[in-house]
């Protein structure tokens, strides 16, 4: 990019305004990525929170330091550690702080550091007082062993830890959440006992698989003890490719009929929750639900209680519809992208980042044993001087008292070294009179057994891996506690339907001739002696209860639904249909049936054409309703019956000429929608007149005008035939039938 820099004559560069816009950007987005957004994996930190820790520990603020100030605490970072605002680096200290976001602090915070109910709710830094927590000290207790790089800060006025030196795999343990330009970052957080016992085993094993790890690995552990309730394969693709979700569901109690939320998932406000439940209620659309408290405290921090309308709901549907509908249940992303050892941003699996972990805790370890053998080292020689010096004391301060420049004196009269030299020097006379030879040799004995421990250490692989996993094991003794979130398989919430959460009580549907719907509570209502509009009058009723859906059956084989809730009171002259929905031009409602979804019921037109069908055929979602029904032209449709049993009732129907056929009603055909089969055979411009449903050894009473005639069941018997047929006549006076009906 610098070759196609130009200089001008006042050597001012000057690059094209495409290159130098593309280089910008790229600048930038590595900014974001590397200083801002993407933890490291050595320490799981980004470097607003790496400067954090590290100038809290070098003010002091240590776990069992007095709280200070978080005001002055941040003032101390800025000034002196990095180039964050205030409030930036305030808020990294506020999320370092609160339990209920980090699994383990590491700031221990007084006054008002936010709440589980609401983790934005933390004071200004000037009310607030901070120190380090004791679990800090797992990235801070080797700082000065020789164990980190260090570099110029910001400003270059003094040098900080480009990473800590972390005992334990902090990335994983606390999580991370962040985004850079293109990439993001949401790593979740673990328990500290099966991360440890996962590295201890990988030490051993390190070629074992996944699924090995996973054993001991299972899921992420989220601080407020929520039920995971991903599956346990989803977990596994989860961790394998570095990429998925995890979801969370509160968890709940029964307190003396009472529903008691004690843990709610990662971050959600209780008083969120409150405010989605309170809304259905006010919508009426938890009708089960009578009260609503949040009972928290300091003893409970989360304590929800919903109060039963009666014992006899049913919790498990109402917690599946409120999973499904409110907060209660929240799936979480997970993308396990960090920085590695390499300095680049990678989306890890749990294996690579365990296994890169190790690497970094290895090299660490190394470092620091060796910054320990070599201090040995220079004090063993140092000691050989001061032992040299002992044993000839008298001509040592000889040297020193009578020597312009006894330096190079004492190094040629005794053959010390540089470092032997000016450690003499340093030391005061009277102290050097006061050496002691058992002292000298005593401390030499005591380097030289751990000068050797420390090079068997350094030249055994296996030794080394031994000690990190004492090391880990010591950890998991001062820090590990028991897993938050148990892990519940769980299939996923669905929200109740409508009609679910609608009280159920018994319902009269009535119908007007002009088209006029209404709805009245009770059984014992007398339909047709409610008042009708002028020219109007009652034409049909359904019964059922008010948690079900009514249809509504038109001249052209159309069918509406309305929820019976939804329809106006009987009080009044009730509501046009037309005003809720949308039938064709010329259209006339004939008929409204109530029922269940597996209910059967038959229709038929004047053609002589019919069908059965369940009442869940019926329903229809829009205004416009389905054609179920196919009318011939010219034909007119029959009021539909409820078929009660397929295999006993036999179907009554009469012809206009007047001949009546008699056939079980399975002959029909189960269909969803259509035009039928033929019922009976009505030759020239003969019509259907009457159908009815006829039980097992009941009677048929016809009626013609004024007259009714009873057949009994061995009268029947000549009129029976197969379906489609003719049918046989029916005595004189008795050619006109209007209506058949079953009778004792």
């Amino acid at each position: 990019m610098t070759e196609l820099a130009l200089f001008n004559a006042d050597a001012t560069e000057q690059l094209p305004l495409k290159i130098f816009t593309e280089k910008a950007y790229l600048d930038y987005s590595m900014y974001v990525i590397l200083d801002r957004a993407l933890p490291h994996i050595g320490d799981g930190l980004k470097p607003v929170q790496r400067r954090i820790i590290y100038a809290m520990s070098e003010l002091g603020l240590n776990a069992g330091a007095k709280h200070k100030k978080s005001a002055r605490t941040v003032g101390d970072c800025l000034g002196k550690y990095h180039p964050h605002g205030d409030s930036a680096c305030y808020e990294a200290m506020v999320l370092m702080a609160q339990p209920f976001s980090y699994r383990y602090t590491l700031i221990d915070g007084q006054g008002n550091w936010g709440s589980p109910d609401d983790p934005k709710s933390f004071a200004a830094m000037r009310y607030t007082e901070a120190r380090l927590s004791p679990f800090a000290q797992v990235l801070l207790s080797e700082l000065g062993q020789g164990t980190v790089d260090w570099t110029p800060n910001f400003d270059g006025t003094l040098n900080e830890p480009v990473l800590l030196p972390a005992r334990l795999p902090n990335v994983l343990l606390n999580g991370a959440t962040g985004i850079a330009v293109g990439m993001a970052t949401d790593i979740p957080p673990h328990n500290l006992g099966e991360i440890a016992a996962a590295c201890i085993y990988l030490l051993d094993h390190p070629d074992c698989g996944l699924d090995n790890l996973l054993d001991i690995v299972p899921a992420p552990d989220y601080p407020g003890g929520a039920e995971i309730i991903t599956p346990r394969e989803e977990l596994r693709k989860l961790y394998q490719t570095g990429n998925g979700s995890v979801r969370l569901r509160a968890r709940f109690e029964r307190d003396n009929g009472d529903v008691v939320m004690t843990a709610l998932p990662h971050q959600v406000s209780g008083a969120r929750i409150m405010e989605q439940i309170a809304a259905q209620m006010r919508d009426k659309k938890l009708p089960m639900v009578e009260d609503l408290r949040d009972e928290s405290d300091h003893e409970n921090p989360t304590r929800l209680v919903l109060a039963l309308r009666s014992n006899r709901v049913d919790v498990d549907l109402l917690m599946d519809h409120l999973f499904a509908t409110t907060d209660l249940e929240k799936s979480y992303r997970v993308n396990l992208n960090m920085i590695g050892l390499d300095g680049r941003p990678q989306v890890k699996n749990l294996q690579q980042i365990l296994a890169e972990w190790l690497r970094y805790r290895v090299i660490t370890v190394r470092r620091r044993l060796e910054f320990r053998l070599n201090q040995v080292e220079q004090r063993l020689h140092i000691l050989d001087g001061l032992l040299i010096a002992y044993l000839n004391l008298d001509e040592v301060i000889r040297i020193l008292r009578t020597e312009e420049k006894p330096k190079p004196v004492l190094m040629v009269r005794f053959q010390l070294s540089d470092i032997q030299a000016e450690a003499i020097l340093e030391t005061k006379l009277r102290h050097l009179a006061r050496l002691e030879e058992m002292k000298l040799r005593g401390e030499q004995d005591q380097l030289r057994r751990e000068q050797e421990q420390l090079k068997e250490l350094l030249s055994a692989e296996k030794r080394l891996k031994t000690l990190i996993r004492k090391e880990i094991q010591d950890d998991t003794k001062h820090y590990a506690d028991p897993r938050c979130c148990p892990l519940v398989e769980r299939r996923p919430a669905q929200a109740l339907d409508e009609t679910s959460l609608t009280p159920s009580e018994p319902m009269i549907v009535v119908l007007s001739q002009k088209g006029w719907v209404r709805a009245a509570k009770g059984r014992e209502i007398d339909a047709s002696a409610l008042s009708y509009k002028s020219g109007d009058g009652f034409l049909g009723q359904a019964q059922g209860r008010s948690n079900q859906s009514a249809v509504f059956l038109d001249t052209t084989g159309r069918t509406y639904t309305l929820p019976v809730v939804n329809l106006a009171s009987a009080r009044g002259y009730g509501e046009p249909l037309t005003g809720k929905l949308s039938p064709p031009d010329g259209a006339r409602f004939i008929s409204v049936l109530l029922g269940n979804p597996e209910d059967l019921y038959l229709l038929a037109t004047d053609a002589g054409y019919g069908f059965i069908c369940t009442f869940n055929d019926l329903l229809s979602r829009n205004k416009a309703g389905k054609v179920v029904l196919t009318v011939p032209e010219g034909a007119e449709i029959l009021p539909p019956l409820l078929v009660a049993s397929l295999e006993t009732e036999r179907l009554a129907v009469v012809s206009s000429s007047g001949r009546l056929l008699l056939f079980p009603v399975n002959d029909l055909p189960r269909l969803p929608k259509g035009k039928g089969n033929k019922i009976i055979d009505l030759p020239g411009e003969e019509r259907l007149t009457a159908l009815t449903l006829l039980p097992l050894n009941q009677n048929l009473i016809l009626t013609a005008g004024k007259r009714d005639m009873k057949l009994k069941p061995a009268d029947l018997e000549g009129y029976a035939g197969d379906r489609g047929r003719r049918g046989k006549p029916l005595p004189r006076g008795f050619q006109r039938v209007e209506r058949l009906a079953a009778g004792e």
